[in-house]
């Protein structure tokens, strides 16, 4: 009898063990990377206090972000804003170095979540000294017709690999507005005002986050690996088609209109894989993008089927209200209740934290909202591979503006650029310039002027004047293009005598806008500023001139053309100057088409093809071509 008792204890101990050890497999069954991420997902969110839940969808600036924070919030995602660095001129080991503390803060919690860093990357790791900034949006719209579809793929991959080597995981572009009007701030990072146009470059997705299997879901978030960096789509929807292109304003469309036009390139960037869609400041019809219910949660994810997680923009919730965080609680109840699922907050977290928290705890939000909240974003980081990989490759610290990727660059300024006009009659074409022209006048405020060339979003938020990073101006681009004895003088506004019995053989002026971002970029009367106008005067009625126009956007010209002998639209060209100069001078052959319509006048605003009172300067798709000239420097 006694033998069968401990027989029987020996059976029952067997099946305790064996249940425990069942018990921790499952426990650990999220950190298992073999198993599918739904199983992930659903093991870790299972596990998850409110707390930590609430933590994931905070996300919280640079500036408020310690260790100790990420620990005792158990904060999901770290971004840095426009012009926030950890040092003046960081280096990659210095950005690397803040990533990774912070990581090491998220990586103590008992769950042991990654955090997820974003930046806006929007044309190259522009936030970054000594990146390669690429073209804005709108000049590689321009390049659509080029024989080469892949450009766009090309400059998402090296803009995914410089981004990597500052620690950085996550990306806030691409942007894929559909501009109606130019007198809107942020028309430069619209490719066009053509849906079609805008959703063939959203290839820049795949680019940023590798090309999804053949046989993946449509829908989900897909990330290739460390190489790569979670995308995100934006702004949903309808950024780019408000009154007077307002910024932050109302677009008043039917449902129709906003699906055929602003709506077009998400399909294209959800069938791709992109991981985020980041919500519009802008209203539809007078509601608040940022509580809208409707596009967000029953168009975007449920009809359209998209699977990664929903971000507002920088506090975005707060300015549901009118005026901006009016009544908090209310913003945070529609912008959660709408279907956000990240808050880009970005500095009074712990107001959003307690909010929400009460919020949930009351009733108002159900905890099936939250729980979709947290695992669109789980979905994203296991995906990501963030949970195998939550530090920092410092192998990739050299990819940050590498010779590889400016000449990428280089190549996209090349292919970019409009010929507007060559001669002032068919038969007698300025450009190419002669390389060996003994003297030659450069003027205007632009091509001695780094800052000015790249524009906004560009170290800082709203652009820098000046050499604010590292790059090659359109001044010293002529310079090494030119024959070794041609002197070239630059004159950054010249009176009319002053042009006048030098003997230049031709001129070439660089004016333009002053860099700007949202906000402050808005415009309704679109002239040349700076004195640009008065400079082609001045030159251009005395000497053979070229104007380079370096503009977010078609600027009011039609006055100036008759004077000028050949004119030039480089839209914001970035750091690579010599992509100018390879085609001014007739290196490579101009290619690049109006990714816009060129308006006479600001009065027919907003005017785009299609409409019946369509009467451009230029049409969409206009452009000259050149063909490669004899006179190539040796």
């Amino acid at each position: 009898m006694v033998s069968r008792m401990n027989s029987g204890w020996f059976v029952f101990l067997c099946v305790v063990v064996l249940c425990k050890c069942a018990g921790a497999i499952g426990y650990a069954k999220y950190k298992n990377p073999s198993q599918p991420i739904d199983v992930r997902v659903k093991d870790l969110l299972a596990r998850m206090t409110l707390e930590e839940k609430i933590g994931q969808m905070t996300q919280i600036e640079r500036a408020d972000a310690t260790a100790d924070v990420m620990k005792n919030y158990y904060i999901g995602s770290v971004l840095s804003g426009g012009g926030s660095v950890p040092a003046p001129k960081a280096s990659p080991a210095t950005w690397i170095n803040m990533v990774d503390e912070l990581q090491k803060g998220a990586m103590s919690t008992r769950l042991k979540i990654p955090m997820i860093y974003g930046i806006d990357a929007v044309h190259g790791h522009n936030n970054v000294y000594g990146a390669t900034i690429f073209p804005h949006n709108i000049g590689l719209g321009a390049t659509r017709h080029v024989q080469d579809p892949d450009l766009a793929r090309r400059i998402g991959a090296a803009t995914a690999l410089e981004v990597r080597a500052t620690g950085i995981q996550y990306a806030f572009a691409p942007c894929v507005a559909v501009c109606r009007d130019p007198r809107w701030g942020r028309c430069y990072e619209s490719y066009s005002e053509d849906p079609k146009i805008v959703k063939a470059m959203t290839e820049i997705i795949v680019g940023l986050q590798g090309n999804p299997p053949t046989n993946s879901t449509k829908g989900v978030p897909f990330i290739a690996g460390q190489s790569n960096v979670a995308a995100c789509a934006k702004h949903f929807v309808g950024d780019g088609g408000t009154t007077k292109g307002t910024d932050e304003n109302n677009t008043v469309i039917d449902y129709q209109g906003l699906v055929n036009i602003h709506m077009t390139p998400y399909f294209d960037a959800i069938a791709k894989g992109v991981s985020t869609i980041m919500v519009s400041y802008s209203s539809w019809n007078g509601q608040k993008m940022h509580a809208n219910h409707f596009l967000v949660s029953q168009v975007l994810k449920k009809q359209l089927g998209f699977k990664g997680f929903v971000i507002s923009d920088w506090q975005g919730i707060d300015r549901i209200t009118s005026p901006p965080d009016a009544n908090y609680s209310l913003s945070v109840l529609d912008g959660v209740g709408a279907g956000i699922d990240m808050v880009m907050i970005p500095d009074n977290f712990t107001d959003f934290i307690s909010d929400l928290t009460s919020q949930v705890k009351g009733g108002f939000i159900s905890m099936s909202r939250i729980n979709d909240a947290v695992q669109r974003i789980l979905r994203v980081k296991f995906t990501m591979g963030l949970f195998e990989h939550p530090m920092a490759d410092p192998n990739l610290a050299n990819q940050l503006g590498s010779k590889e990727h400016r000449e990428l660059a280089r190549e996209a300024v090349r292919k970019s650029l409009v010929l507007l006009k060559n001669g002032k009659s068919a038969s007698k074409p300025l450009l190419p310039l002669d390389k060996n022209a003994p003297k030659i006048l450069v003027a205007g405020t632009h091509p001695d002027n780094l800052g000015y060339q790249c524009g906004g979003w560009t170290i800082e938020w709203q652009g820098l004047s000046g050499n604010s990073t590292i790059g090659t101006t359109i001044l010293e681009a002529i310079k090494f293009a030119v024959s070794p004895s041609t002197d070239v003088v630059y004159q950054q506004n010249p009176d009319a005598n002053y042009v006048k019995g030098k003997g230049f053989s031709y001129a070439i002026v660089a004016v333009g806008e002053a860099p700007y971002a949202e906000m402050k970029g808005d415009n309704l009367n679109l002239t040349i500023p700076l004195g640009g106008g008065d400079t082609i005067k001045n030159v251009c009625g005395s000497l053979k001139c070229l104007v380079i126009l370096i503009s977010g956007r078609p600027l009011a010209i039609e006055p100036y053309l008759p004077l000028v002998d050949a004119f030039v639209a480089a839209w914001l060209p970035g750091t690579e100057g010599q992509g100018v100069t390879d085609v001014i001078f007739g290196d490579y052959g101009f290619q690049g088409k109006l990714p816009r319509t060129w308006f006479k006048s600001v009065d027919q605003l907003p005017m785009n093809v299609g409409d019946n009172h369509y009467d451009p300067l230029f049409p969409l798709g206009f452009g000259l071509t050149t063909t490669v000239a004899e006179n190539l420097r040796e």
